[in-house]
Parts: C-alpha cells; sequence; structure tokens
C-alpha cells in the first residue's frame, strides 16, 4: 500500500524475513510474521505448520532445525514446538530506536495512491447528534493515517441536503414554521417541524400528499419558494455545522451535498440505461440485483418520477470517478447501510465498470443511549455540541483542580475536553456498538486520551526543565529501557495495521502501551538531576522519542497534545 524506507522494528523483521526466506529456499513475501502470544519469547514469531508440510517434517523438527541454521544480525533466533521466536540484541534496539523515535519522518511512507474518505455528512435542518461523532471522528482518523502513510487524500463531506424528508420539511414548515423561532434558534426550531411532522402524519393523511408536492417541486430545478426556503436552512445547518468541525479537527477538501449531483441525475440514468440494466415495475425504475445475489433491487426513481438515495450515490460514485480515479473510496457510514452499499456496487458492477470494487463501505457500530438508538424523528437527540461542551467543563474543573495556577485553563480544558471524547471513540473496535454514558465517555483515569496527553505533556515538561540540545547520545545507556523500545518500535507497523484493516483503535492501543512503557521508563530512571550528564543526555533523548511519538499518534487520532497540563 505504501513503499518508504523502514522505520523501528520492521527494520529487524526485514532481516528475519529474509534470513528465512533463503533458508527455506521461498520468496520473502511468503514469510508472514506474528507477534509472540508472550513477549518475553521476542518481538517476532512464525509458526512453521505450513512449511513443515511443504518440507515432509515435522513442524517442531522444523523449527529446530532453521533455528540452527539461522544467522540473524542482531537477532537470536529460539524455538518453542513448532514455533520460531526472534529477539532484538538489546544494545541494537535500543541504538536503532534512539535515533528513530526522534525522527520527524517515523513512521512515514511514501505512496502514490489516491484515497477518497467520505465521512461525517451530517443532514441540513437537523443537529449533528451524539451519532455524527462516530463517523466524524473515524473519517478523520483515516484521511489522516492514510495522508501520513504518503496518499493522495481527499476528504469528502457528502452532506444530506436532498431527499424526501426535505419535502416533509417544507410541508411542516408552511403550517407551522416561524420566521422569528428560525432566526433566534435555527436548528432547533426546523428539528421542532420535523418531529411535529412526523407526530401529525399519523393521524393527518394530507401531510404525506402536501410533503410530495413541495419534493416535486424541489427537484423541479425552478427558483421557486421550495427551493429558496431549502437554500436558506442549507446555510443555516452549514454555519453550525463548521463550528462543530473545528472543534473536532475534520477538515474537508469538498463539501457537496447531494444536491451537487442533481444535474448528473439524468445523465445517471442514462448511462445505467445504456448499460442495459434498468427495468421498469409498476411505473418505477429499478436494478435487479439477482444475479448478484441480492433479492432487493435498487430503485433508480419512483413512479413518481422523484430520484432517491441511491440514484444521488451512484452519481456521485461515476463523478469521483471521472474526477480522481481515486485507487480506494472509502465511505465511514454507520454498519445499517450495509444493505444500500451492497446494492449501490452491484449495480455498478452490473454496468461493466472496472472500478465498483475500489469502493469501500467502512461500517461501524451505532451509538445508543440506554434506552435505544438515537432518533431525530422522535426528538430523542443528544447535540454532539453539547458533548463537547459538558466534556470541556468537566475538564475545567480538573484543570483548576490540578493546576490552578495554569495561564490558560480554558485553553486546556477545551484540548482535554476534546481529546476525552474522540479517544473514547477511537480506542473501541469500530463495528462494535458504544452505549452513551456520561460516566464512562468522560472518564479522566484509565485507558483515556487525557491520560495520553498527560504523558506527552509530562515529556515536554521535562524537556523545558532540561532547557538544551541533545547530542552525542550513547545508546549503551539506554540498552535497559527495553520495554519502552519495543513499544516505541511498533508505532510505525501500527500506523500500516490501521490503514490496511481501516481500524484507528489499533494505533490507539498501540498508543497507551507506548505510554505505559513511557510511564515506567521516568517512574524508574531519573532523568533530571544525574551526577552523570551523559547518561542525562542519552535519557532526555528517549524522553523526546516518546514526546515526538506521542504527538505523532495523538495528532493522527486528531486528539490534541497540549503541552502544558
Amino acid at each position: 500500500m505504501s513503499e518508504s524506507t523502514p522505520h523501528g522494528l520492521a527494520i529487524f523483521a526485514q532481516r528475519v524475513t529474509d534470513a528465512v526466506a533463503a533458508a527455506l529456499q521461498l520468496p520473502a513475501d511468503q514469510i508472514q510474521l506474528e507477534r509472540p502470544r508472550n513477549e518475553e519469547h521476542g518481538e517476532f514469531a512464525m509458526p512453521c505448520f505450513r512449511f513443515a508440510k511443504v518440507q515432509k517434517c515435522n513442524p517442531a523438527e522444523l523449527a529446530g532445525r532453521l533455528v540452527s541454521d539461522l544467522n540473524i544480525a542482531d537477532v537470536t533466533a529460539s524455538n518453542i514446538g513448532p514455533f520460531l521466536n526472534f529477539r532484538i540484541d538489546d544494545l541494537a534496539l535500543a541504538t536503532q530506536m534512539a535515533a528513530d523515535a526522534r525522527r520527524e519522518d517515523f513512521g512515514k511512507g511514501l505512496s502514490s495512491e489516491r484515497t477518497l474518505v467520505e465521512y461525517s455528512s451530517p443532514n441540513i435542518a437537523k443537529p449533528m447528534h451524539i451519532g455524527h461523532l462516530r463517523t466524524t471522528v473515524i473519517g478523520a482518523a483515516l484521511a489522516r493515517i492514510f495522508e501520513f502513510l504518503g496518499h493522495d487524500v481527499v476528504r469528502i463531506n457528502h452532506i444530506g441536503d436532498w431527499g424526501s424528508q426535505f419535502g416533509k420539511l417544507l410541508a411542516a414548515w408552511r403550517r407551522w414554521g416561524s420566521d422569528e423561532k428560525l432566526e433566534a434558534e435555527p436548528i432547533a426550531h426546523l428539528l421542532e417541524l420535523y418531529v411535529r411532522y412526523h407526530a401529525e402524519e399519523k393521524t393527518d393523511p394530507s401531510l404525506d400528499a402536501a410533503a410530495k408536492d413541495e419534493f416535486l417541486a424541489l427537484e423541479s430545478g425552478e427558483e421557486n419558494d421550495a427551493r429558496r426556503d431549502w437554500k436558506h436552512f442549507t446555510e443555516l445547518s452549514l454555519g453550525e455545522f463548521k463550528t462543530t468541525f473545528e472543534r473536532l479537527d475534520a477538515r474537508f477538501d469538498l463539501i457537496r451535498g447531494e444536491s451537487w449531483y442533481e444535474d448528473k441525475l439524468e445523465d445517471l440514468v442514462q448511462w445505467l440505461d445504456a448499460a442495459g440494466v434498468l427495468e421498469w415495475n409498476d411505473g418505477a425504475i429499478i436494478v435487479d440485483l439477482e444475479s448478484e445475489g441480492i433479492s432487493t433491487p435498487c430503485l433508480v426513481k419512483t413512479s413518481r418520477g422523484t430520484t432517491l438515495y441511491a440514484t444521488r450515490d451512484l452519481a456521485a460514485a461515476k463523478s469521483r470517478w471521472d474526477e480522481f480515479h481515486f485507487d480506494r473510496c472509502l465511505y465511514v457510514v454507520g454498519a445499517e447501510q450495509s444493505l444500500h452499499f451492497k446494492q449501490f456496487k452491484a449495480v455498478l458492477k452490473r454496468c461493466g465498470t472496472d472500478w465498483w470494487n475500489r469502493i469501500e463501505h467502512i461500517p461501524f457500530g451505532l451509538v445508543r443511549f440506554t434506552e435505544g438508538k438515537l432518533s431525530t424523528r422522535e426528538g430523542r437527540v443528544l447535540s454532539l455540541q453539547d458533548v463537547l461542551d459538558r466534556a470541556v467543563e468537566l475538564a475545567r474543573e480538573i484543570v483548576e483542580a490540578k493546576n490552578p495556577d495554569h495561564v490558560d485553563k480554558d485553553w486546556v480544558a477545551e484540548q482535554v475536553g476534546i481529546g476525552a471524547v474522540v479517544f473514547h471513540d477511537l480506542k473501541h473496535q469500530r463495528q462494535k456498538d458504544v452505549v452513551f454514558n456520561w460516566n464512562e465517555v468522560l472518564s479522566f483515569e484509565g485507558d483515556t486520551g487525557p491520560y495520553l496527553q498527560y504523558t506527552h505533556a509530562r515529556c515536554c515538561s521535562i524537556l523545558r526543565k532540561a532547557d538544551r540540545q541533545i547530542t552525542d547520545v550513547d545508546p549503551a545507556l539506554l540498552a535497559d529501557a527495553r520495554d519502552l523500545w519495543v513499544a516505541l518500535g511498533r508505532f510505525p507497523a501500527a500506523v500500516r495495521e490501521a490503514a490496511e484493516k481501516r481500524e484507528p483503535m489499533l494505533l490507539a492501543q498501540t498508543l497507551l502501551k507506548i505510554a505505559a512503557a513511557g510511564n515506567s521508563f521516568y517512574r524508574e530512571k531519573r532523568v533530571l538531576g544525574n551526577d552523570d550528564p551523559v547518561l542525562e543526555n542519552a535519557r532526555l533523548a528517549a524522553i523526546d522519542g516518546l514526546r515526538n511519538t506521542l504527538a505523532h499518534g495523538l495528532m493522527l487520532l486528531g486528539v490534541p497534545t497540549p503541552e502544558e497540563m
């Protein structure tokens, strides 16, 4: 996926791979190293079962034979039954990592690939709620990770500003809208109207007809009342979204609503027709997907002639391919949309495109209240801004208690509060549901963002107190910091694995291990005030490597890195 000069443990892994491949007379790409279950056995492991079958011998026998045959610079091989283990020499490890961990390009890659990431995508006229947190922070993290690995990344915010729901909102606005309320609290009033529509449509059938008429007027392309009101609602919503995106450090190269593809919809339908995939069913236009193993057809146009979400997604995908010719296009969208993406990709496959499988749905679990999932229709929404504000408020109380003399407590509280919310989400496996609980989200103890931020800030404090350049580091004085060097050395691989598996959690967990090793290092080994300035210099280099790696990793996740807390 990306190429670079090996950093960290990858340098030693390459030596091991090359040596094992030569001993087995196999290409190096057939050798896959693992992490030992017990890390006391070494940094890498390799089961011999598959190779023993080819060699026509017992796996344990092959492992023992390889241990005798292998001669790897700075790496010792051993075996436990059918498993080979490889341990890096202490001094070689310290020599490599004392230099690598302080490099600005530590863990970075080089790539000629182009990666598109669509994420966040809130709906116009509705507040961003806690449910939008996951797509926003996961998507932003993946975009940063791929960019760090050298990809040409295009960040896309596919705003939900089109569809039948806007017909419903416009119908509600006509009946109950208030210019005064809209001016005072625009999003709150629009949400109030949307909720009222769904409450009253159950007993008032005329609402449904009015909503369909409004959407037809909106799709007509004419500059009418429906379109003017819709544009106004869009402007109000984008203004509110901008504040939230800035706080979460989520930026976009393209903000294109579904409406951006409005003038491409007829061309899209004609393209589908030319590909021979369209069918008419009771006045509606569909694509049958039975041949792709999907029993539910993809609806392209309703019997009333209006388009759907799938139509606009197909138009967007084709437009993106024509514009960017991407290597991959990631859609960070909830797992509940899995069928939509299966249909969406199947349509593109049936059309004969050679890029349909470059599109990837990156699903994630729901954020739930303890009483169930969020619902805009029912009005049970926890505003994302309220969550961030509450986190910052609680962080301010902690900063006040821990460092009452800090000159900018509000600034630190903003960084710590936002970091707590972002890291809480990203430390969880992407596809698992997250039950929203204030106590868990805003805990400032344990495996949390503030713990990582504090470790980084403490490193900065030590380096400020030292107030000198770190030169001529003697790695022999750091050979006893093995746990720290191994933890730091796994950082580059964690970044790559997070990209390959589209899973920021892997990086988050690696950072927690790095911080734990770092805290143990400066708890057990005195850094400042040593009688030996050469030893102090070496340990400062270790602290600087810890600081640098944490700064890179937290940046990739979108967690701020205050230098004082």
